[in-house]
């Protein structure tokens, strides 16, 4: 079977550029797989401008087209389309019935459908999709917080994008059964929607425990991802003779070290892949406080891989990726029971049998073979 591949990378490395890559690599493994790599970084301005404007592209489009003519691909399987790639590549599938798989890796799509903040909050004064908090004095869902103009443009792509989830000529795949669940009640055919996790490749790193004890936070330094309350949660924990090291860059970085980095809480910046990975590897354990709905969690899933537990909400679909009752997982919002869920980190008794368990558990969970019978039953279902 030939499934072409189609994504638009984003300005910056992100998480979901990684797990497109490495899909690519597994999907390769098993059929016959040509991509499509687009960039926001591109030099062509008419095409940007034309992709912003109108949600279309021609030159993309035309790209599509020439490259479904030689491949001839059995599927259409398509990720990111923000901004370059646009949305009139669906019109082009839709009018010549190709087959077509678009994966969701967030929750986008739910919250640039309104130009209204009141209708993307519903009722709550804060998105946990995407970390938008009540403005009282604000009319505007103003989702880019530096930006009206690129808001008003994602609103307008967000609006038509929902419509095109609606549509019954494609598939729709998402990371966990919670996600599956959510556009069920946003009232997307049950049918069209199909759990299918990430793969996560299991890379060979070093292994040269030390008698430095510490734990591990890497990602974003935001607002949303509760990094602040993780602090202070660390710092009225029990965890004296342990050391909190934070991995990554973000609008709260300079912030945060200035205010609380000391011998016990370190900033480390941005790492590689790899050097994060030795990090938790050489870790006690890693921990998010997010407050976001999450999708399938890179850091804590490679964390599992490494045998080395993990500390977190119960939010979104994190816990399916985890053995069921897992005792490290505390209630989101509740900053005295992820207090006490950091204080079990001192029962290295406890300890010894979660890193091992996490590691079954996610073996068998993202076990290839399980995953490529996944995979061929939703592209054989008609």
């Amino acid at each position: 079977m030939k499934i072409l591949i189609i994504h638009n990378k984003y300005r910056n490395l992100g998480g979901e550029d990684i797990a497109v890559d490495n899909e690519v690599q597994f999907l390769q493994k098993h059929f016959e797989v040509k991509t499509l790599y687009f960039s926001n970084n591109s030099t062509n301005l008419i095409s940007s401008i034309t992709s912003i404007l109108f949600n279309r592209n021609r030159k993309v489009v035309n790209l599509v087209k020439k490259e479904i003519n030689n491949f001839k691909p059995d599927y259409v399987y398509i990720h990111n389309t923000w901004f370059f790639v646009s949305l009139g590549v669906f019109t082009y599938l839709k009018k010549n019935k190709i087959n077509t798989l678009i994966k969701l890796h967030n929750f986008r799509y739910d919250c640039t459908r309104s130009y209204l903040l009141k209708n993307h909050l519903k009722g709550k004064r804060f998105c946990n999709a995407c970390g938008i908090t009540e403005t009282r004095a604000v009319i505007f869902n103003k989702y880019f917080e530096e930006s009206f103009l690129k808001s008003f443009f994602i609103i307008k792509y967000g609006k038509k994008y929902f419509r095109i989830l609606n549509d019954s000529f494609l598939k729709i795949l998402v990371l966990t059964d919670f996600h599956r669940n959510y556009l069920i009640n946003l009232g997307i055919d049950s049918k069209k929607i199909f759990t299918f996790p990430n793969k996560i490749h299991e890379q060979s790193i070093k292994f040269n425990k030390t008698n430095d004890n510490y734990i591990v936070y890497a990602g974003r330094i935001s607002e949303e991802k509760g990094v602040e309350d993780l602090i202070k949660s660390f710092k009225l924990s029990n965890l004296q003779e342990f050391k909190l090291k934070i991995v990554g860059e973000g609008p709260k970085y300079q912030y945060l070290e200035s205010k609380y980095s000391n011998e016990s809480i370190q900033f480390l910046g941005l790492l590689t892949n790899h050097e994060t990975l030795e990090l938790i590897s050489n870790s006690i354990c890693v921990v998010t406080a997010t407050k976001l709905l999450e999708g399938q969690p890179t850091l804590l899933c490679e964390a599992s891989i490494l045998g080395v537990p993990s500390v977190f909400p119960k939010t979104g679909g994190i816990e399916e990726f985890f053995p069921e009752n897992y005792q490290l997982a505390f209630n989101q919002f509740e900053y005295e029971d992820l207090v006490n869920k950091l204080n079990k980190l001192n029962d290295r008794k406890h300890l010894v049998n979660v890193g091992p368990e996490n590691k079954k558990y996610i073996r068998e969970y993202l076990n290839e073979k399980k995953l490529i019978i996944n995979i061929e039953s939703i592209l054989n279902d008609h």
